[in-house]
C-alpha cells in the first residue's frame, strides 16, 4: 500500500468521492494543472464523502462558526488530497507542498482567518509529516465565495515525475 495511503488509513481519514457540481455548472479549467514537477491545484471547496458540498455555508463569525469552519477546510483538504490522487495516480508523487492560500467568507469585521485555514494546514502536515507537509500561507477574508462556500483553497506542490 502506498505510504500516504496506509497513514490516511491508520488516521481513520476516506477521500470523499468526486464533486458533484450544482446544476447548470461548468468550470473550463482543470482540478488540478501539471507543469513539469508542479501541481497547481484550482480553488477547492469541502465535500462530504459521496461528493455533496460539505456545510453549514455562509458567512464565518455570523452564519458559521470558526469551529464548524475549521472543520470545513479539515474537510476541503481531504477533497483536495482527492483530485491530487485522481490526477497524479498516487499522493507519494507529493515531494513538497509549497504554498497554499485559504480564502475564508468573512463576515464584516471577521478577523480569525489564520485560524480557520489551521484546519487545512494541521490535515497536510499531520498526513505528509513535517518536511513534505510544510507550506507557506496566505489566509485572508473575502466578501463572498462560491456557493456561498464558508472556506476555499487553492495549494501548489512539488512532485516526482
Amino acid at each position: 500500500m502506498p505510504k500516504i495511503d496506509a497513514r490516511l488509513k491508520e488516521l481513520g481519514l476516506m477521500l470523499p468521492a468526486k464533486m458533484q457540481m450544482p446544476a447548470g455548472v461548468v468550470l473550463p479549467f482543470p482540478w488540478v494543472n501539471v507543469r513539469g514537477r508542479r501541481a497547481i491545484i484550482s480553488g477547492h471547496g469541502p465535500l462530504e464523502a459521496d461528493g455533496s458540498i460539505a456545510g453549514p455555508c455562509g458567512k464565518v463569525g455570523a452564519e458559521v462558526s470558526v469551529e464548524e469552519a475549521k472543520a470545513l477546510a479539515r474537510k476541503l483538504g481531504l477533497a483536495m488530497f482527492a483530485s491530487l490522487k485522481t490526477e497524479l495516480g498516487s499522493l507519494d508523487r507529493i515531494t513538497g507542498w509549497v504554498k497554499v492560500l485559504g480564502m475564508v467568507n468573512s463576515a464584516p469585521g471577521f478577523n480569525r482567518q489564520p485560524e480557520v485555514i489551521n484546519g487545512f494546514s494541521e490535515l497536510v502536515l499531520e498526513v505528509f509529516g513535517p518536511e513534505v507537509g510544510r507550506h507557506a500561507r496566505s489566509a485572508v477574508g473575502l466578501a463572498a465565495l462560491p456557493f456561498d462556500l464558508a472556506v476555499e483553497i487553492e495549494a501548489e506542490v512539488e512532485i516526482s515525475e
